[in-house]
């Protein structure tokens, strides 16, 4: 709690940032005041709380917690990505699927080749990175091969006429939709360093750790990252496009379907 009130005088400082720029909403009348202190109010409690959750977790070495908080995180993350697939039959499943199958395989294969031993202090942050960017990756290839299978409609069902398998019907859709999904993370790779210092580079820096031991850690996250953005989209892929065909191999358009 102390160490908590230690950092106020500079939590209250940004807030005169988060200020100006409700300023600057009311002026242009964006009418994103109210929103900004909500989301400055949550996520300060949020923040504060899961700060002394960790702190609790961190003290045990029982593997059970690092297995609870992960469920958790991607419970949330299924949930919110879940939310960009409207009119996607099971969006929520195939979200969270997506998001569990990306945490599972990257977190295992980051332990057993030994780049993070699994303890919680850190696995559950290197988790957290991976279902947030996993959690991204789901959304936006849900979303863009549902636009595409709507505006696309009948080039589908051309395919599927002349004897073209689901798959084959919606392969480039498959496709534009995978390069949507990882698009991000391969970008956000290509600059890394040239526009922007990561977030886990400057709160190296930050701590006090010398340059180049943070340097090594943020290669190992978007490597880590690049991996998990490829599960995810690959997942959310191929179980996406069978909710667009009956079992006679009809096209369900998305509005067709139900959330």
């Amino acid at each position: 709690m102390f160490e908590t009130l230690a950092w106020l005088p500079r939590i209250l400082g940004t807030l005169v940032l988060v200020g100006i720029a409700m300023g600057l909403s009311r002026w242009q009348q964006v009418d994103l005041e109210k929103d900004m202190l909500v989301a400055v109010a949550r996520s300060f409690i949020q923040l504060i709380a899961i700060g002394y959750a960790l702190d609790l977790i961190f003290s045990s070495t029982h593997p059970l917690w690092i297995g609870l908080v992960v469920a958790i995180m991607v419970t949330i993350a299924g949930h919110t990505a879940g939310q960009r697939g409207r009119h996607i039959l099971h969006s929520q499943l195939i979200a969270t699927s997506a998001v569990a199958v990306s945490a599972v395989v990257v977190l295992a294969t980051l332990i057993l080749l030994q780049v993070f031993p699994f303890e919680p202090r850190y696995i559950i942050p290197i988790a957290g990175m991976v279902v947030g960017n996993s959690m991204t990756a789901a959304g936006l290839t849900m979303s863009r091969l549902r636009d595409d299978i709507r505006s696309q409609h009948d080039k589908i069902e051309a395919a599927l006429a002349l004897g073209a398998t689901q798959r084959q019907a919606v392969q480039i859709q498959l496709r534009r939709a995978l390069r949507t999904g990882m698009t991000p993370i391969v970008d956000n790779t290509k600059t890394v360093g040239l526009i922007s210092l990561p977030g886990a580079m400057t709160g190296m820096i930050l701590a006090g750790a010398s340059p180049l031991e943070a340097v090594q850690l943020q290669i190992i996250v978007m490597y880590m990252l690049i991996g998990a953005a490829a599960f995810s989209s690959l997942t959310a892929t191929f179980l996406t496009y069978r909710q667009f065909f009956s079992r006679a191999h009809q096209l369900l358009l998305p509005d067709d379907n139900t959330t």
